[in-house]
């Protein structure tokens, strides 16, 4: 079963940036596009961005582009979201996984943007 760990949230206030790193334990892991959801509270799990296996192609969601990037770094088996200018509607659990949903769920990573 591949283990995704998912790290670098916290408390942030508007404007501010942080950076998500999410660590895949499958060592095909340059084959894979991965990708980073987003849940609010109350709300559904979405796709807000992907990257394919080589990094050279990149998908960003309408609502967080221009703001948010995804990169990785296959060596380390890490896949990344930086996300800058951070708005309150940013608050959410962010977690990592395939477009298709691939693997389990890991256990996400807060994201909690103040006014």
């Amino acid at each position: 079963q591949v283990q995704l760990v998912e790290s670098g949230g916290g408390l942030v206030q508007s404007g501010e940036s942080l950076r998500l790193s999410c660590v895949v334990g499958d060592p095909p892991f340059s084959l894979i596009t991965m990708g980073w959801y987003r849940q609010p509270p109350g709300r559904e799990r979405e796709l807000v961005a992907s990257i394919d296996g080589a990094g050279s192609s990149t998908y960003i969601e309408d609502s967080v582009k221009g703001r948010f990037s995804i990169s990785r770094d296959n060596a380390k088996r890490t896949v990344y979201l930086q996300m800058n200018s951070l708005k309150p509607e940013d608050t959410a659990v962010f977690y990592c996984n395939t477009p298709g949903r691939r693997y389990r769920w890991g256990q996400g990573t807060q994201v909690t943007v103040s006014s």
